[in-house]
C-alpha cells in the first residue's frame, strides 16, 4: 500500500453535516432493494461460478447513467459514474456465496445445491453477507446517480466475485482493471458483522488480519503396518509437527502480538494396515503485523524440516503457499475524513471498530493502484437479541456469526445503514 499520506482533495468538498442532510432527505425510492436482496440471498453462487448473480447486478446497473464493464477477472463488474472534474473514488462490494447449509428458516432461505471445484456437492448460502454488500452498493449507486448536483468527480462502483477463495480481487487486477477504469485516489469497502443492527464501526490501522494457507507435504517411506521399523512414518511426523506448531505461537510470539496457526486438515494413508509414504497438513495462518508473519513462517518451515530430519526423512518436505490475504491496514487520513462524515450521518451509531481476525482480499485493489483505503464494518444483529446476549455475557454463544448457517441480517436497519454508509463515505470526497 502507498504510504499513509493526506491526499490533496479539493477544499470545496461537502462538510460532514451537508452529507448528513442530503442522506437524511435524499428521497430516492430504494424499495426495490428488498426484492433484489431476497432473490440474491435465495440463489447464492460459489466463488468463480457467479454467472447468474453477475447478470442480476448488471441488469440493475442499466438503470443508471454509468459506463458498465462486465466479465473482468471472471464475473467482475465495474460501473463508472462521471460527473465533471473532481476526485475519483472507488467503492467495492463482493458477491460470492459459501458451501454452507442455510438454517435460518426464512421464506427466502437458499435451498440451492452446487458442485465445488474439488468435486464435492454441497448446499450453498450467503452466509457472509455479500448479498447485503451488493444490495447496499447498488443503493448507493442510485443515490449518487439521482443527486448529481450534490457531488463532482468520478465514482467507481466495483462488484467483485470470488472473495471467499481470495482469488477475485487479484483476478480483476490481472485482467486489466487498471486499464479499464480511471485511477482512483482512494478506495472504500465495508462488511457486515455481528453487532447491534445499524451501527457503523470504523478504525485506523490494522483492522483485518493478514492470512495465508500453507500446504505442507511430508515424504516418508511406506511399509506394512506390521513392520513399522521398515518405514519412515509420515503420520507420526505430522502429529509431532502439529504439536510443535503451537509452540511457535506460545513460545516465539510475544504476548503483545497476535498470531494464529490452525491445522485445518491432516491427511495420511488409506488403510488400517499400511503406513503411507506421505502426509499432508493444510495450515491457516493469520496476523496483524507483517514482521510477525514473516518470523512465524520461517519458524514453521524450521520446525517441519527439523521433525523430518529427526525421523530420517530421505526427501525434504514441500511447502505451498496459497489463498493469500494482505493485512487490511486502514489509512489514518482516510479514516479521519470518512469518520467525521459517519459521525454526522449516524450520530451515536458511529462507533470505534475492534480488530477482526477474519481476512479480506479487498486491499489487493488499492494496493495495485498504490492508493490509501478504508474498510469498515456494519452491525446487523437485531438489537434486542444483541442486548440480551450482552447482558448474559453470551455474545460468542448466542449471536450467529459470519459463515454460520444461521447468520442473517436484521434487514431494514442493516440495509439502511450499509447503503447510507457507502454513499456517505463516497460523498466525503466527492460531495460539493
Amino acid at each position: 500500500m502507498a504510504e499513509n499520506t493526506e491526499i490533496d482533495f479539493p477544499t470545496t468538498t461537502a462538510a460532514p453535516t451537508t452529507v448528513a442532510a442530503l442522506l437524511e432527505a435524499h428521497g430516492s425510492d430504494l424499495s426495490w432493494q428488498r426484492d433484489f436482496y431476497r432473490e440474491m440471498h435465495a440463489h447464492p453462487e460459489l466463488s468463480g461460478h457467479e454467472k447468474e448473480t453477475a447478470g442480476r447486478i448488471a441488469a440493475q446497473l442499466t438503470r443508471f447513467d454509468a459506463e458498465v464493464t462486465t466479465h473482468i477477472g471472471g464475473y467482475g463488474i465495474v460501473a463508472v459514474f462521471t460527473n465533471g472534474e473532481g476526485p475519483c473514488v472507488l467503492m467495492r462490494a463482493d458477491f460470492d456465496g459459501l458451501p454452507v447449509k442455510e438454517e435460518t428458516g426464512v421464506e427466502f432461505a437458499s435451498t440451492d445445491i452446487h458442485t465445488q471445484d474439488n468435486g464435492y456437492v454441497s448446499p450453498v448460502m450467503h452466509a457472509c453477507g455479500h448479498d447485503m454488500h451488493t444490495t447496499a452498493l447498488l443503493g448507493a449507486c442510485q443515490i449518487l446517480d439521482e443527486h448529481r448536483d450534490a457531488w463532482r468527480g468520478t465514482f467507481i462502483a466495483l462488484f467483485q466475485p470470488a472473495e471467499e477463495n481470495s482469488d477475485g480481487a487479484i483476478a480483476m487486477v490481472n485482467d486489466g482493471l487498471m486499464d479499464i477504469i480511471p485511477r482512483p485516489q482512494v478506495c472504500l469497502g465495508q462488511h457486515i458483522v455481528p453487532g447491534p443492527a445499524g451501527t457503523v464501526m470504523s478504525m485506523p490501522g490494522a483492522a483485518l488480519a493478514a492470512c495465508d494457507t500453507i500446504t505442507v507435504t511430508i515424504h516418508g517411506r511406506s511399509a506394512h503396518g506390521s513392520m513399522p521399523h521398515n518405514s519412515i512414518d509420515p503420520t507420526f511426523i505430522a502429529a509431532m509437527v502439529v504439536v510443535r506448531l503451537q509452540g511457535i505461537v506460545g513460545r516465539e510470539v510475544s504476548p503483545e502480538d497476535f498470531a494464529v496457526i490452525t491445522v485445518g486438515t491432516l491427511s495420511s494413508g488409506h488403510s488400517n494396515n499400511t503406513i503411507p509414504d506421505t502426509a499432508t497438513l493444510v495450515l491457516n495462518c493469520r496476523f496483524y503485523d507483517n514482521d510477525v508473519k514473516h518470523r512465524v513462517y520461517r519458524a514453521i518451515e524450521r520446525v517441519v524440516r527439523a521433525e523430518c530430519a529427526a525421523s530420517g526423512c530421505e526427501r525434504d518436505p514441500e511447502f505451498v503457499y496459497s489463498a493469500h490475504g494482505d493485512l487490511t491496514d486502514n489509512d489514518p487520513a482516510v479514516f479521519r475524513r470518512v469518520r467525521a462524515t459517519f459521525d454526522a450521518v449516524f450520530g451515536e451509531d458511529s462507533v470505534d471498530a475492534r480488530r477482526w481476525t477474519a481476512s479480506e482480499d479487498f486491499c489487493d485493489i488499492p494496493n495495485a493502484f498504490e492508493v490509501p483505503y478504508l474498510f469498515w464494518t456494519v452491525g446487523v444483529t437485531p438489537r434486542e437479541q444483541w442486548a440480551a446476549a450482552e447482558a448474559a455475557g453470551r455474545i460468542s454463544r448466542d449471536i450467529p456469526t459470519n459463515h454460520s448457517g444461521t447468520f442473517l441480517p436484521d434487514y431494514a436497519p442493516s440495509v439502511d445503514a450499509s447503503t447510507r454508509a457507502a454513499a456517505a463515505a463516497v460523498l466525503s470526497y466527492l460531495g460539493r
